[in-house]
């Protein structure tokens, strides 16, 4: 029963029970003075009409005109008059009136009239008693009338109370409906504050409720510091903060092999010419930095340009991934004005400075063919005096479409569908089926071959057309659902999230077919996300009451911001390939996704990893604590 229910049944049944004992209190008590009030009155009449006459003549008719007179001048049930031995000698009397009171409240509460009585003399000797009653309906309607204006009295009173103790319960409510959401929230993996009441027992609980908050923000914290310190140091150089070899093979070797990455791009490197010369000849504190500030430039590269990754792969050597770029001609000239720069700086002396060779890529290259020509293209460099930058001759340029053959032909698509989703299993640790991952392709003509979306999407994002795009996908995995699906993930774009219009139109869509949205995963690159914090947030909160499941995919690379997560309510995260890449063999990488998963399971999070490529990673997953995982080692039953 609702608080507000059962404070309006306190509120009824105190006021019955103040009614019921005010109510007979006040009636036996006004009843008790109008019977002595009568009896007073019919006292004092009788003794008047005694006294008028014993001065008069005792004839019959005087005797009875008198009587006659006094019954007639008031409301009287009775007037005798009787002789000294007991027998009536007048008698005027008339029937009992109650007026407009009810039957049921005369019986309830009877009025006696006491009748007055006063001798009659005639000289010296007793004539006769003068017997008078009057009529009760006067104290009858007096009575009801007092009756009336207590049970008006009560109503009035016990409808103000009643108010009065509603706007009191909301008072108390508005908190307590706090308190509530927060251990809501709580349970929906969101750590939330919530204001604390002026009242002082509510005030206690919402302190207390917000202390513990505070302490698991904290707890979370502390642990998300220590796993990125352990992430940095498993996957990036000391010295100049760039990613080691290692992780930036592996993020090469995403970049050309998982689906959704771009079609292409460009491949950099860097050497820096006589790096032990330069140790030698102008010490370790000038080499350390000389080799900081060209990590410094490279790293505000990758800031500049979305899916960008820099690496110092050895000493001297670094590189550059640009995904989607194919003339790297501006970047190349940043980087070799940077080494003129640091060789005017003094940092670098003599004529060798340093090489640069680039080189194109595409998607589905193999990673040994593409870095042997970028070698082959650096040692052309070397080869040169002074500064020198060599492309690479890979075979893979490709005739760049302008903006409106790729409007005109994504439009076209859109408007006779020609969008269809493809699907990899995604399974737990027991092999069962947690959803598909569906990923969205494109007809780049009737008859046509189907576009990946890293061919597309790119285009699409840059002519603000993802929405569509997504919201298509949208539809196509609630029609996949609805033909038997177990559970369909699809992925959205950080563009689309930014507008409202989408948001709202994707909250529209689902709710037409809200029976589905339990069955329906929606996630966001981990870059979409976190550059649109905010958006993303709305968007949580607008998927979240449907039933959805909502993720983060490519998580990993951005682990320090893992601490605003802890109150938007996420389902699930999926970790970048490039951490699962011969995971088997990386002891620093383990540190790092045991504790990824332990603290995402803290907060309530699934954790799946993806791109799995054999069977020693996929073993090596459910050790570390993943609770599911996608790639071409998943097998499809």
């Amino acid at each position: 029963m609702s608080l507000f229910r059962q404070l309006w049944l306190a509120v009824i049944a105190s006021t019955l029970i103040a009614f019921a004992g005010s109510f007979l209190a006040s009636m036996l008590t006004a009843r008790h003075y109008l019977e002595h009030q009568l009896a007073i009155k019919n006292s004092d009449n009788a003794s008047s009409l005694a006294l008028s006459m014993s001065q008069l003549e005792k004839d019959p008719i005087t005797v009875e005109l008198q009587v006659a007179a006094m019954f007639d001048s008031g409301q009287y049930a009775a007037v005798r008059l009787i002789d000294p031995e007991g027998k009536t000698m007048i008698e005027k009397t008339s029937p009992p009136m109650a007026g407009d009171v009810p039957a049921w409240f005369i019986r309830l509460f009877p009025v006696a009239s006491q009748p007055g009585l006063a001798q009659v003399s005639a000289g010296w000797n007793q004539f006769g008693t003068i017997e008078l009653i009057s009529h009760s309906q006067f104290a009858y309607q007096e009575l009801w009338d007092g009756c009336l204006k207590l049970i008006a009295w009560f109503l009035i009173g016990g409808c103000f109370m009643g108010l009065l103790g509603m706007q009191l319960l909301r008072n108390i409510r508005r908190p307590l409906d706090a308190v509530v959401g927060q251990a809501q929230a709580i349970s929906e993996r969101r750590f939330i504050r919530i204001a604390e009441p002026a009242a002082p027992e509510l005030k206690s609980l919402a302190s207390a409720m917000n202390a513990m908050v505070e302490r698991l923000q904290a707890m979370f914290a502390e642990e998300a510091a220590r796993l990125e310190q352990v992430r940095r140091e498993a996957t990036l150089d000391n010295l100049t903060g760039l990613a080691n070899r290692a992780f930036f093979l592996n993020q090469l070797e995403a970049a050309l092999s998982d689906d959704d990455a771009a079609s292409n791009g460009t491949l950099l490197m860097l050497r820096v010419a006589d790096l032990a010369g330069i140790n030698k000849r102008a010490g370790r504190e000038t080499a350390d930095e000389l080799l900081r500030r060209i990590g410094g430039k490279f790293t505000e590269l990758t800031a500049s340009k979305p899916g960008a990754a820099a690496a110092r792969l050895n000493g001297a050597d670094f590189a550059l991934l640009l995904p989607g770029v194919q003339d790297p001609t501006t970047t190349a000239e940043q980087l070799l004005s940077l080494l003129r720069d640091l060789s005017s700086a003094g940092l670098i002396d003599g004529e060798r400075i340093g090489h640069l060779a680039s080189g194109l890529y595409r998607h589905g290259q193999g990673i040994g063919n593409l870095l042997s020509q970028i070698d082959a293209a650096l040692a052309s460099a070397e080869n040169q005096s002074g500064l020198a930058w060599c492309r690479a001759e890979t075979g893979c340029e490709q005739h760049a479409a302008s903006n409106a053959d790729w409007k005109k032909l994504l439009e076209g698509a859109i408007e006779t569908q020609r969008l269809r989703l493809i699907d990899f299993p995604v399974a737990g640790n027991r092999g069962q089926l947690l959803h598909l991952e569906c990923p969205l392709r494109l007809q780049a003509s009737e008859n046509g071959e189907w576009l990946a979306a890293g061919s597309f999407m790119p285009m699409a994002s840059r002519l603000s057309m993802t929405t569509e795009l997504d919201l298509a996908a949208a539809r196509l995995a609630l029609d996949r659902i609805a033909a038997g699906a177990a559970a369909v993930a699809v992925n959205l774009s950080g563009e689309s999230i930014l507008s409202a219009a989408f948001r709202s139109s994707l909250q529209a869509l689902i709710s037409g077919r809200r029976e589905l949205a339990p069955r329906l995963w929606l996630e966001v690159s981990e870059i979409g996300a976190f550059q649109h914090f905010a958006e993303f947030h709305a968007f949580c909160d607008a998927m979240r009451p449907l039933g959805c499941r909502l993720g983060i995919e490519h998580f990993g690379r951005q682990f320090s911001e893992i601490g605003r997560l802890h109150h938007i309510g996420l389902d699930y995260l999926k970790v970048d390939g490039s951490f699962i890449r011969a995971i088997n063999t990386q002891p620093g990488n383990q540190a790092f996704l045991k504790g990824l998963c332990s603290i995402a399971h803290n907060i309530g999070l699934k954790v799946i990893a993806e791109g799995v490529q054999t069977a020693e990673e996929l073993a090596t997953l459910p050790d570390l604590g993943f609770d599911g995982a996608t790639g071409p080692a998943v097998p499809r039953n």
